[in-house]
């Protein structure tokens, strides 16, 4: 196994200490969320960078790194929910939007069709990786330091709908550009 994919199977072995983090309260739980976030988050950008760079490019790469990334996103939100962070609604709607993408990808790949990601999905993953980070971090100063009127939840407002509207935006461009999927033929 090369050195991108060992980062993809890290990422997704964080994600359970990350939830746990997240959901078991002892000192600082919400800082060690934001470090295993963050780190996890950061293999994200490495590992395809490594696998490009060298050419270590797999199969298993091509198909583990987005869900890896999926994984770590989805938990983290749901943890979000369940903190009262984050309004259901809005998780629902971006995990529709990773489902609908994923299910464009199964229907396109016995045609012949692969269903690269593209600029739009690539800006939607980041951003989702930024506004949970600043959201671990404001739950943080919350309770840490019980900053509660401050710019953070402002700021995280405005990165949950700004992501919100990329990811309808992305998976609408999905639908749009590989529309001919849905053709018989």
């Amino acid at each position: 196994m090369n050195l991108p994919n060992k980062l993809t199977c890290l990422r997704m072995l964080m994600v359970p200490f990350f939830v746990a983090a997240m959901m078991i309260a002892f000192p600082n739980h919400y800082l060690w969320a934001l470090i295993l976030f963050v780190a996890a988050s950061f293999t994200d950008m490495l590992d395809g960078k490594i696998a490009r760079k060298r050419g270590l490019v797999t199969d298993f790469g091509k198909l583990m790194d987005p869900l890896a990334d999926k994984i770590l996103v989805m938990s983290a939100m749901v943890c979000l929910v369940q903190e009262w962070m984050v309004p259901a609604a809005v998780v629902i709607v971006i995990i529709a939007r990773e489902f609908l993408v994923t299910s464009l990808r199964l229907i396109a790949a016995p045609k012949g069709i692969v269903i690269a990601a593209d600029g739009f999905g690539k800006m939607k993953t980041v951003l989702q990786m930024i506004w949970v980070a600043v959201t671990l971090l404001q739950m943080y100063l919350e309770e840490e330091f019980l900053i509660g009127y401050s710019v953070m939840p402002v700021l995280t407002a405005v990165l949950m709908w700004a992501t919100l509207a990329l990811t309808i935006i992305s998976g609408g461009n999905y639908l749009w550009k590989n529309r001919e999927v849905f053709r018989d033929r």
